[in-house]
């Protein structure tokens, strides 16, 4: 053991005494001129992709070789030194022993490890760009025809950069039966790909409460994320990197984005608003405070990345009492046109005293990763459909997540529909203890009445300011005049002043959280996120990481078989609810085509 630590450190010293060579060497071999190619930025060369410069044929005798000066060919000896003892130094290091007085997984080790690593990859791109400045001055410019390319890696570096790829599953024999059922369930396209109409009344109240404020696990697995780190390079895509099993949250994404939902009240208050700068005022409201519940806990975990083909499906009932009509609640809960058709029910049918509103969302693609999820409640002729393309970066000491897509929001009564779009999401601190802030500008905007909403969700500065602060305004396109200001945080207190003086709060602590229904597992689907991940969940919920991870592959690994056959068959694969749309995703049997179909089917009649 001493003796591997030892040689780590002879690399180290090693490598860097080679680095301080190379650093005088390119000092000293800096001698393009100011508009020369090599002091322009260029993207890092990595192990993804190179910069390159190439050429079209040319006639055998115009093709002119560039000599190196002798400079960089000393340059060029002592990186592949460097490099050797850069090699050197990471072998030394993952031939420690996995416990003792010095580890494989020591911190300042593997702080070492990926700090020569960004070393080396800087000290390339610095060769490179001398190479580039030496042709530009040897050749003038670049001769016609010259084409600047990216090339692709002949193998596929991704799984390189997965965590414990190169870990030695166990032998079929000895997984456990749940293990076997995960990769044995057969592929969706094989299932049953017809839509299923999910009777609400087999839901039941949900009583799981997996609240994320735990921090045991991301303490005791600080060395394994510092390994994880050491082979990520920044603005790196976590799309195709396995994350660590112990940061997960209990649930998949799709049922985040259900939870989103959890404030029913808000959602079906918005289409009672009596004028469109109400209507607006409400979804801007009611969206705000749909980010705080969707968070579980203060600390920042990862949800389930749905496999294709996932579904999810919920639904929750609201009392009509309870949900506000017109700003002074002097309004029934339902519109004069709902208590007509109301007064039409089935003979014998009581009139519910609540309010339905039903959820479902897919899996619709795996690369790249897009999730569809709509919601409907059919007595107030309101639904709201969107598709989500979340895209993961690599920041250095926090993680970010792009939310690509919209959302679309209609108000079938009003005739209404607004479009809108999701703020960025960013864990924070993940050496330490991780924290999630939203960022980034969003807009809601209604076209027919010409009211729109600008959203501003600030990420906290380096020194000072307040976590989790969000601004933002109304406004009447039209005349472009302000009609209400918001501003606050997102997960505590929000204020909305409006253009008659007026101010009120919000404190979303004090939200009431109408919990959603949800089939038992026996009854749902072995395609239903709660099923399909219960395994993984359940090992979870027992803190038994090594269990939770080997169902975790065994999904993953079911994923990929299945990729690779309809690759190899040329079979596309055929969603369950959602049909795309241009750029988009909608659902299959959206509630305006069911109102409009219900409104020609009246008029024929009449």
């Amino acid at each position: 053991m001493l003796k591997n630590g030892s040689t780590g450190l002879a690399g180290y010293k090693s490598a860097h005494s080679t680095t301080r060579k190379l650093l005088e060497s390119f000092s000293l071999a800096s001698q393009g001129s100011a508009n020369s190619p090599g002091v322009q930025r260029r993207p890092s060369q990595n192990a993804v992709s190179f910069f390159s410069v190439g050429h079209h044929r040319l006639p055998a005798g115009k093709r002119v070789p560039i000599m190196q000066p002798d400079h960089l060919v000393d340059v060029r000896e002592m990186m592949s030194q460097a490099e050797g003892q850069q090699r050197d130094l990471i072998r030394s290091i993952e031939c420690l022993p996995v416990s003792g007085h010095l580890t494989s997984l020591d911190q300042d080790l593997l702080m070492l490890k990926a700090t020569s690593m960004a070393t080396m990859n800087c000290l390339n791109d610095c060769f490179h760009i001398l190479q580039l400045q030496h042709a530009s001055q040897q050749k003038g410019s670049l001769p016609a025809g010259t084409t600047i390319s990216w090339l692709e890696p002949k193998i596929s570096l991704a799984n390189h950069f997965k965590n414990g790829a190169a870990q030695n599953f166990p032998a079929e024999i000895n997984k456990p039966a749940s293990v076997r059922e995960e990769q044995s369930i057969a592929e969706p396209c094989q299932l049953t790909r017809e839509p299923e109409e999910i009777n609400p009344d087999e839901e039941l109240e949900d009583i799981c409460d997996d609240k994320e404020d735990d921090l045991g696990a991301v303490e005791e697995q600080r060395s394994v994320i510092l390994h994880l780190l050491s082979q990520l390079k920044l603005g790196m895509d976590l799309t195709r990197v396995v994350l660590p099993t112990f940061i997960l949250e209990k649930r998949s994404l799709l049922e985040m984005y259900a939870d989103f939902m959890s404030h029913p009240d808000l959602f079906i208050a918005i289409t009672n608003g009596t004028t469109p700068e109400e209507r607006m005022i409400r979804f801007v409201e009611y969206y705000l405070t749909s980010f705080h519940e969707g968070r579980k806990g203060a600390i920042a975990k990862k949800p389930y990345n749905p496999i294709i083909g996932e579904t999810f499906h919920c639904s929750w009932r609201m009392p009509k009492s309870d949900v506000a009509a017109d700003a002074g609640s002097n309004f029934p809960a339902h519109s004069p046109s709902e208590q007509v058709n109301l007064s039409k029910d089935v003979e014998g049918q009581a009139e519910l005293d609540y309010y339905t509103v039903k959820f479902v969302a897919e899996q619709v693609s795996h690369h790249p990763p897009v999730s569809g999820f709509y919601a409907e409640c059919v007595e107030r002729k309101m639904c709201v459909n969107a598709h989500v393309w979340t895209k993961s970066k690599f920041l250095g000491m926090s993680i970010g997540v792009t939310m690509v897509g919209e959302g679309i929001l209609s108000l079938l009564e009003h005739g209404e529909e607004y479009t809108f779009s999701l703020p960025c999401a960013y864990a924070r601190s993940i050496l330490t203890v991780p924290w999630v802030e939203l960022g980034g500008k969003v807009s809601i905007n209604c076209a027919k009445t010409g009211y729109s909403a600008s959203i501003n969700f600030h990420t906290k500065p380096f020194y000072g300011g307040k976590l989790h602060r969000v601004t933002g305004e109304v406004k009447q396109n039209a005349t472009n005049t302000v009609v209400c200001r918001v501003q606050g945080e997102w997960n505590s207190v929000l204020e909305f002043t409006y253009s008659n003086g007026e101010t009120k709060y919000v404190d979303l602590t004090k939200l009431t959280v109408t919990r959603k229904r949800v089939r038992p597992l026996e009854k749902q689907g072995p395609f239903e996120s709660r099923r399909l991940w219960q395994h993984v969940t359940e090992s979870l919920r027992d803190g038994d990481i090594d269990k939770a991870t080997e169902h975790k592959r065994a999904l993953e690994e079911r994923q990929r078989n299945e990729e690779r056959l309809r690759a190899e068959t040329e079979t596309p694969w055929c969603t369950k609810y959602f049909l795309k749309d241009g750029d988009g995703w909608v659902y299959h049997k959206p509630l305006w085509k069911t109102v409009s179909a219900a409104q020609t089917q009246q008029t024929d009649t009449n």
